[in-house]
């Protein structure tokens, strides 16, 4: 079932068996408010099984572009498109969202992004990349990361 996600009053519904739920909800409401006020977009949810296309694809991305395998349960998804950009974010049960941006224009802007949420270690596998920190009211302190996709998708 769908989730709308409110990021007036923050919710861990379907967030609940992440140790960090709380921190993750927000930063999921975070991505939420975001979209709002840039794109006019409800960002809605669902559980991950029932948007494995999304969850396949932002995991194939990540290992052929980078072999990177996520160890962590994906626990929710939403794929959906703005303007000419092919959005996909993921929410796993350790606290981590990795979105896809992906604009559909040849030469335009398309790169992964990794954010954990407060009180999160960084993942094993994502140990070589550097994290800077941004403040959030919805999220407290985010960590966050990317890197730039080089092939098709």
């Amino acid at each position: 079932m769908s989730y709308v996600v409110d990021f007036e009053t923050v919710s861990t519904v379907g967030l609940e068996s992440s140790p960090v739920a709380a921190a993750l909800a927000g930063l999921r409401a975070n991505e939420a408010r975001y979209f709002k006020n840039k794109y006019d977009h409800v960002f809605t949810v669902e559980p991950a099984s029932d948007a494995a296309a999304t969850v396949d694809w932002v995991s194939r991305i990540l290992e052929e572009e980078r072999g990177l395998v996520i160890a962590s349960r994906p626990l929710e998804a939403t794929g959906f498109q703005v303007e000419n950009i092919r959005m996909a974010y993921v929410f796993y049960e350790s606290g981590l969202s990795i979105n896809v941006m992906y604009t559909l224009d040849d030469g335009g802007k398309r790169a992964v992004g990794f954010k954990l949420s407060d009180g999160m270690e960084v993942p094993a596998e994502l140990g070589s990349f550097k994290f800077a920190r941004q403040k959030s009211k919805l999220a407290g302190t985010i960590r966050g990361s990317f890197f730039v996709i080089k092939k098709e998708h």
